[in-house]
């Protein structure tokens, strides 16, 4: 255990989230961290962000958070930090944060380092406790999250385009927005989380739109798209034999997709997609 004397001595605030000002109910979905310096030490110095990897208690509390635009977020300020490394927090976070995510006032903390005081931290007041009943993460949900998990993994997260406007490149009301993408070298790689539990409407739509989309990258981009649909292996949705309603179903979803040029695989192939993006962005 290291002693007080060897401690780093930092700072943090934690972020919450607050869909509603008025009833003024929120969660903690992360935490800032930075070094202080001794009392009578330098300005404060390097600072790192984390926001939880578990988004059911925001959902709990706000069934419509985009979730994906609070990971955006995290990423965002994890590029300003590394640019700035002792930024002004109170003027990052001004510019950065949503009004529906709110900083706490700066607490001291003594840490062993930043990692391992970041760790306590979300463990102390953002992570679920495991005595909480919490829904399950299921349908896209549960995809976009293995595609987080997976990408982090490689160390490609934060150089990932998210939520992508479709209508960037399509026409303007196209409320279609695709999970993540890249570009390496001359060809547009993007990935969209595609549930087939319970249905298909997801994989029609993303058919419907994929040939529009294609056009828009070689129009704007000047490169092809490579579009690849993520859906749950068949068993996952009980599409088995045994459940032949299901089995035709789920046939019915990829093959729609796939006539229109989609790419489709499972989350069990998730871990080479991630390995290919890490050698690409080079990494």
């Amino acid at each position: 255990m290291v002693s007080a004397s060897n401690r780093r001595h930092c700072e943090f605030h934690l972020l919450r989230y607050v869909p509603d000002p008025v009833r003024n109910e929120f969660v903690f979905i992360g935490a800032i961290l930075r070094e202080a310096g001794a009392p009578a030490g330098p300005a404060p110095g390097r600072a790192e962000v984390r926001f939880t990897r578990d988004w059911r208690r925001v959902r709990c509390l706000d069934p419509d958070a985009d979730t994906a635009l609070l990971e955006g977020m995290e990423s965002e300020l994890r590029r300003l930090f590394q640019a700035e490394p002792a930024p002004d927090l109170m003027r990052l976070l001004s510019d950065s944060l949503s009004l529906n995510v709110q900083m706490t006032e700066a607490k001291a903390y003594l840490a062993e380092s930043l990692p391992a005081g970041m760790d306590e931290l979300m463990r102390l007041y953002v992570e679920p406790a495991p005595r909480e009943r919490l829904p399950r993460l299921s349908g896209r949900a549960a995809i976009q999250a293995r595609m987080r998990a997976e990408f982090e993994h490689a160390g490609v997260w934060d150089l990932l385009r998210k939520r992508i406007a479709a209508s960037d490149y399509t026409r303007p009301g196209d409320p279609l927005r695709i999970d993540l993408g890249y570009r390496p070298n001359g060809t547009v790689r993007m990935f969209q989380a595609v549930s087939l539990d319970p249905g298909v409407e997801a994989a029609k739509i993303l058919a419907f739109s994929s040939a529009a989309l294609r056009a828009g990258v070689e129009r704007v981009e000047k490169a092809a798209l490579e579009l690849t649909a993520i859906i749950e292996p068949a068993a996952k949705v009980r599409a088995t034999p045994e459940e032949p309603e299901r089995l035709e179903l789920y046939r019915f979803g990829v093959e729609t997709m796939q006539e229109h040029q989609i790419r489709v695989l499972t989350t069990s192939d998730l871990g080479r997609v991630a390995e290919t993006a890490r050698r690409e962005l080079r990494v």
